[in-house]
């Protein structure tokens, strides 16, 4: 296959790019860079089934020869990145999708959407199953990323069921592993570099909140069993081990040695979801996939990238 990853030099972007590549197809990766990294591909620069595009998705996207398939991974995606960036986040969701889809319909290729959990908003049922339509504020601060990801699965059945393009759709939950952005602003990156700091680890509200989080491997199987599937409707991509933000943090000190405990303060975030769990019934129906490493394995892979991160910056001995 000869596949286009939209956000390519992205945490995720970068991860598909690697199995595809291992898988022997070749990638083209675009990215505007606005969020992703070019060191994330560095590795397969000079590959010759690899090539990178540095290109804003929202501007018409030119492809010389043929492309099996279009993965639209373009986006900002934690809180920090959309706030500072909401309608580029807006623009991204409308305007690059349709780009995206655009391009699949000329070239007869199949086209995969990386939606979100968020799409569900705070959810008023729990755990979330792709049956759920969700519940958003989408005039809140976080709705420039839900309504975005809504939109974009809208357009996404549209050139479906209009223009018979082949189409998937995938609902990622909280994913984490190497080459996640330090800054990020998200769970992961903010607990393991305080813990790593031996600060204690900031925790938000009473740290009731729940998270369930899956390794990056683990949404790179997902992802590529749905793409070769024939099924349209969405999918929830997670790992169902639900902790509370409380215990993930315990967890985050056990792992790295910290010593600092946690210290709590006032929520910050706007309609930040109180729960988060998916019901992964239809992936293990559809895909007979279900997540493989455990938090334990993932975060012993995830931490020492990390540390190395924060060494390599001066900002750990």
């Amino acid at each position: 296959m000869r596949v286009l990853i939209t956000g390519g030099a992205g945490f995720l972007g970068s991860h598909l790019s690697d199995r595809f590549i291992a898988e022997g197809h070749t990638v083209i990766a675009m990215d505007n860079l606005i969020t992703g990294n070019a060191q994330n591909i560095a590795h397969l620069f000079g590959h010759d089934r690899f090539r990178f595009m540095k290109h804003d998705v929202t501007d018409y996207i030119h492809i010389d020869g043929a492309l099996d398939a279009v993965l639209h991974f373009a986006s900002p995606a934690s809180p920090v990145d959309y706030l500072e960036l909401p309608i580029q986040t807006l623009k991204v969701g409308a305007l690059g999708t349709h780009k995206a889809l655009g391009l699949a319909k000329e070239k007869n290729a199949r086209f995969l959407l990386a939606s979100t959990s968020e799409v569900y908003g705070d959810p008023q049922i729990h755990p979330q199953p792709e049956s759920y339509y969700g519940h958003v504020n989408p005039i809140g601060p976080r709705g420039v990323y839900d309504e975005a990801k809504r939109f974009a699965e809208a357009l996404t059945m549209a050139y479906h069921r209009s223009h018979g393009v082949q189409t998937r759709i995938v609902r990622i939950f909280n994913t984490y592993g190497p080459r996640m952005r330090l800054l990020d602003g998200r769970v992961v990156p903010n607990f393991i570099q305080q813990a790593l700091r031996h600060e204690p680890i900031t925790v938000y509200g009473d740290g009731s909140q729940t998270r369930s989080f899956q390794y990056v491997s683990d949404l790179v199987e997902g992802v590529y069993r749905l793409l070769h599937s024939d099924y349209t409707d969405p999918v929830n991509i997670g790992n169902p081990q639900e902790r509370t933000i409380l215990q993930f943090a315990e967890v985050i000190n056990a792992l790295t040695g910290n010593p600092a405990g946690v210290i709590k303060q006032d929520m910050r975030t706007q309609d930040d979801p109180q729960v988060r769990q998916p019901d992964i019934t239809r992936a293990g129906q559809v895909l007979n996939w279900s997540p493989q490493v455990s938090l334990h394995d993932g975060l012993t892979q995830t931490i020492p990238w990390f540390r190395e991160e924060l060494i390599k910056r001066g900002e750990l001995a």
